[in-house]
C-alpha cells in the first residue's frame, strides 16, 4: 500500500470542541446559570419576608399587652330603654314522653332616643413596649337627648309591657377601663349604672340601670344627660341610636384616621390636634327606633368614629420594599452580565451569588434599623452601606472605572426609584410600569450588540 502524502494546500480540520471549552464559551449556558442563581435568591427574600411578618406579630402582641391592661378599642352604643314582656311558647317536654308543653319567655323591646348629642375629648398619649409605642387614650363623652313617650310605640305591645321593670343600657366594648361611677340624669331622677345587661340584643358586653317606668313617664318625653370616662387604645367607635344623632369629637392627635359606617360632615386637622363632626339620621341606618329581638350586628356596624394611628409604619413598608427585591437583583445581574459579554471579562458564579446575598442583606438592615430610627433614615443608612460595598467589589472585579461607577449610578437610581414608588401609593402601579419599560428599552438596546451563539462582539 502506499503512503497518501499530505497536501500541504488544504489546511487541517479544526478540532472538535470538548464538551468543557463549550460550558466556558456558551452564553445559553451563562445566563441560564445566572438565572439559577436569581432564582435561588428568591429563598432568602422569602425568608426576609417572613422576618418581617414575626417583627409585625411582635409589635401586636406588645400592642395587646398595653390594651389588656389600660383598655382595648372601644364602641359605645346607648343609651337605650329596654321593657321586658313576656310569651307563651310551645316546648318540647321534659318527661321525654314526646309531646309538648307551654312555657312563659321573657323579650324585650328596644326603645332608642328620639335625639342624641355626643361629645367626647380625646386626650392619647404613647405608651412604650420594648421598642414599640402603642397608642393609648383617656376619653371624656358627654351624652345628651331624650326618648319620646314610650307610650305612642308602635309595636303594640302595651298591654304585656312590664313598664316597672324597664331598665335603661349602655353598650361598653371594655367595661374594665371605665373610669369612675356612670350615672344618667333623667329629670329630677339620678340613675347609677351598674355592670351587665339583662339582655344581649343591645350589645354583648355593657351596664344597666332601673328606671321603673310609671304612667307619668309613660306618657312624656324623657331627658336625659350623662357622662362616661373610658380608657382605650387603638380607636373609639360611638353608634347612632337617636334618630337624630349629632356627634363632636375633639382630640389632640396630629394623625387621625376617621372610620366606620359614615364619614364626618367636617373635620379639621392641624399639629396642635384634630376635631370633627358628624350628623346621621335614622333613615341612614339598618335598624328602626323601636325593635324586639337582637340587633347588636346591625348596631355594630352602624359605628363610627376615629382610630388612632401611628404615622410611620415601618413593617408596612419593608415588606412593600421586599416585593421589589428580585427586580432589584434581576438589574444588578444584568449590569454584571453585560459588562461581562461586553468587556470580555470572565465572572464566577460564586461571584453572582456573594452580591446577589448583599443584595438580600439590605432588607434586614431596612427591618432592624427602622424599628429604632424610622422606615426614611433606615432605608437611606441600608442603602449607602449595601451600594458601598457592592460597589468596592464591583471593582474588583471589573478592574474599569467606567463600569463601576455604571453600576454605582444603577444602583442609586434603582433604591431611589424603589424609595419613591413605595411614598407614592397611589402611582405605585404607573411609575412602577413606566420604570420597568424604561429598563427593558435599555436592555434591548445593549443586547443589539451581542452575539448570543458565539459571545462575541461584532461591534
Amino acid at each position: 500500500m502506499t503512503e497518501q502524502t499530505p497536501n500541504p494546500d488544504i489546511p487541517d480540520p479544526a478540532p472538535e470542541p470538548s464538551s468543557g471549552s463549550w460550558i466556558r464559551n456558551s452564553m445559553t449556558f451563562r445566563v441560564a446559570v445566572i438565572a439559577v442563581l436569581a432564582l435561588l435568591l428568591l429563598i432568602p427574600l422569602s425568608m426576609v419576608q417572613g422576618l418581617i411578618r414575626e417583627r409585625e406579630d411582635r409589635k401586636e402582641e406588645a400592642q395587646m399587652e398595653v390594651s389588656s391592661t389600660w383598655g382595648g378599642p372601644q364602641t359605645v352604643v346607648g343609651p337605650v330603654i329596654s321593657v321586658p314582656y313576656e310569651v307563651v311558647v310551645r316546648v318540647n317536654a321534659n318527661d321525654g314522653s314526646g309531646g309538648y308543653e307551654m312555657k312563659t319567655v321573657k323579650h324585650y323591646a328596644h326603645f332608642l332616643p328620639e335625639k342624641l348629642d355626643i361629645s367626647t375629648e380625646l386626650e392619647p398619649e404613647r405608651r412604650h413596649r420594648g421598642i414599640y409605642d402603642v397608642v393609648v387614650y383617656r376619653s371624656k363623652i358627654k351624652l345628651k337627648g331624650n326618648f319620646n313617650a314610650i307610650k305612642d310605640n308602635e309595636l303594640q305591645l302595651n298591654d304585656r309591657l312590664r313598664w316597672q321593670e324597664a331598665v335603661v343600657t349602655m353598650g361598653v366594648s371594655d367595661l374594665r377601663s371605665v373610669r369612675g361611677q356612670l350615672y344618667m340624669t333623667t329629670g329630677q331622677h339620678q340613675l347609677a349604672f351598674e355592670p351587665g345587661a339583662p339582655v344581649d340584643d343591645v350589645m354583648g358586653t355593657g351596664m344597666s340601670a332601673a328606671l321603673k317606668l310609671d304612667s307619668l313617664w309613660e306618657e312624656k318625653e324623657i331627658p336625659f344627660e350623662m357622662e362616661l370616662q373610658l380608657n382605650g387604645s387603638s380607636h373609639l367607635r360611638m353608634v347612632p341610636v337617636g334618630r337624630v344623632t349629632t356627634a363632636g369629637m375633639k382630640s389632640s392627635w396630629p394623625d387621625p384616621s376617621f372610620k366606620g359606617a359614615f364619614l364626618p360632615d367636617s373635620s379639621d386637622i392641624h399639629a396642635d390636634g384634630s376635631s370633627a363632626e358628624w350628623s346621621v339620621l335614622h333613615l341612614n341606618r339598618a335598624y328602626p327606633q323601636e325593635f324586639v329581638g337582637s340587633r347588636a350586628h346591625q348596631l355594630e356596624e352602624s359605628a363610627f368614629g376615629v382610630d388612632l394611628v401611628l404615622p410611620v409604619d415601618e413593617y408596612r413598608k419593608s415588606d412593600r420594599a421586599a416585593k421589589y427585591g428580585f427586580m432589584l437583583i434581576a438589574l444588578v445581574f444584568l449590569v454584571f452580565f453585560f459588562v461581562e459579554v461586553l468587556q470580555k471579562l470572565r465572572i464566577h458564579p460564586i461571584q453572582y451569588l456573594l452580591v446577589g446575598l448583599a443584595l438580600c442583606i439590605f432588607y434586614t438592615l431596612l427591618i432592624a434599623l427602622g424599628e429604632h430610627v424610622g422606615f426614611g433614615a433606615a432605608y437611606g443608612i441600608a442603602a449607602t452601606a449595601v451600594i458601598g460595598l457592592v460597589v468596592f467589589y464591583a471593582a474588583s472585579v471589573f478592574k474599569m472605572p467606567k463600569a463601576t461607577r455604571l453600576l454605582a449610578f444603577v444602583l442609586v437610581l434603582v433604591y431611589g426609584f424603589v424609595f419613591t414608588i413605595i411614598h407614592q401609593e397611589d402611582y405605585a402601579l404607573l411609575l412602577g410600569s413606566i420604570g420597568l419599560f424604561a429598563v427593558l428599552t435599555i436592555v434591548m438596546a445593549l443586547s443589539r450588540k451581542i452575539d448570543w451563539y458565539g459571545g462575541r462582539d461584532p461591534g
